[in-house]
């Protein structure tokens, strides 16, 4: 029987092994990337972090690393991130931990991505999981009809509001055929202020399954 924890706490370890003395480093959210805030903190660097979740800033800083504000920093070297669902192409589904938002900003300072995941979050097609998509309340009503017309279902998620004080809708049954358009269509809403696609960020992915480590890289892309 496959150990998915297992599996998780490599990839992190595996992928931490990419940081270095006096980097700043962008800290992801979830169970995964606390993995990796674990790993890190026990690897006893001299760097900085920033944080995608107000969860992963507190542990972080409970193990030792020191935390920055990202809205003091307009770069950072490496973020290290984990992801609900990634394809052969390195593009990804976030957001189950609700910080797809930050963790999108994050991304896009970083000279790097890596995304680490155990190896049922590996899969042909994105479609399967569910979409995040963060909205104003001031929109709710709206902007759920709307979201409608792209997906199957729409769920709100219940007494759930993000770090940035909005809801998150998951939209379930979503055309993955062409998901640049989709983002699109998203970002088109008033009232969306994010979702869970991650089309282009990824620079790299660690996944981890039964104890071996697949190391996916897209290259270093200039952004």
């Amino acid at each position: 029987m496959t150990d998915r924890d297992a599996d998780k706490r490599l990839a992190a370890a595996t992928a931490v092994d990419e940081v270095c003395d006096n980097m700043l480093v962008g800290l992801g959210t979830g169970s995964t990337a606390a993995h990796a805030i674990a790993a890190l903190a026990a690897r006893k660097l001299r760097i900085d972090a920033v944080a995608t979740s107000e969860a992963s800033a507190a542990l972080a800083t409970s193990l030792g690393i020191r935390v920055r504000d990202f809205a003091t920093v307009s770069r950072v070297d490496l973020a290290i991130d984990g992801a609900d669902a990634i394809d052969a192409r390195l593009r990804a589904v976030k957001g189950a931990g609700g910080a797809m938002l930050r963790e999108k900003v994050v991304a896009a300072s970083a000279g790097r991505m890596i995304v680490i995941a155990d190896g049922s979050k590996r899969v042909a097609r994105l479609g399967g999981a569910p979409l995040p998509v963060e909205i104003l309340p001031f929109a709710a009503a709206f902007a759920t009809s709307r979201l409608a017309q792209l997906f199957v279902r729409c769920v709100e998620r219940q007494d759930y509001r993000t770090d940035n004080g909005n809801i998150v809708i998951d939209g379930h049954g979503w055309d993955d055929a062409a998901p640049h358009a989709l983002a699109d269509a998203l970002m088109a809403i008033p009232g969306v202020v994010g979702h869970g696609l991650f089309l282009s960020e990824i620079d790299a992915a660690y996944i981890a399954d039964d104890g071996i480590v697949t190391r996916l890289e897209r290259g270093r892309n200039p952004r």
